[in-house]
């Protein structure tokens, strides 16, 4: 039965090595996967998944406007899906988020979405917001902060190493402007 997985953390716990990971095994088994990211981080290079630890392959890109259920219904078409995976599925929509219930429950492929819970702020992601709400399964993968406790939060640094504590909540970058820590760090950095 497909159903559709959150995958969340705060940065730095291996989010796109493990969906890198289950693509992988899911090939290796000969079925066939479709990959996507958000076409606004090309951190590194335009439709690659890639991990700190070097690992990467190809995706297809979506925006704010894509429609991702027609998508991915095209593709199945042309080749029959075993798994979608969803990098980055923060920067989902709503509606978004509410296609790929679609795909599994129409289509009937399960959905691997993994993401940040949360923004710099404390504040949910659009895509983060409903996939915590209408994924079947929520599995939360785990970093540290720098003390030695569960990371859950992300501090976004300004160029001399402050807390930036407005700003838009898309930023993209990795560790040159945020850092995972824990609650009690996160809140004596931005919330006070």
């Amino acid at each position: 039965m497909a159903q559709l997985y959150f995958y969340y953390s705060a940065m730095n716990a291996g989010k796109s090595t493990s969906l890198l990971q289950s693509a992988y095994n899911y090939k290796e088994r000969g079925m066939h996967v479709a990959l996507f990211t958000a076409a606004l981080d090309n951190r590194f290079g335009t439709g690659i998944v890639a991990s700190r630890i070097g690992l990467k392959s190809e995706a297809h890109l979506y925006g704010q406007d894509s429609h991702l259920l027609e998508q991915i219904n095209k593709l199945n078409r042309q080749q029959k899906l075993d798994c979608i995976f969803i990098d980055e599925a923060q920067f989902l929509t709503k509606e978004q988020v509410k296609q790929l219930t679609f795909v599994v429950d129409e289509l009937r492929i399960p959905v691997l979405a993994y993401g940040l819970r949360t923004d710099f702020a404390g504040e949910t992601f659009e895509g983060s917001h409903y996939l915590l709400a209408w994924a079947d399964k929520l599995v939360e993968l785990k970093t540290v902060c720098h003390c030695g406790r569960k990371a859950n939060f992300v501090v976004r640094m300004d160029e001399s190493g402050q807390a930036v504590r407005e700003g838009a909540q898309v930023d993209v970058g990795g560790n040159d402007k945020y850092v995972s820590m824990c609650r009690r760090h996160f809140t004596s950095l931005v919330w006070q």
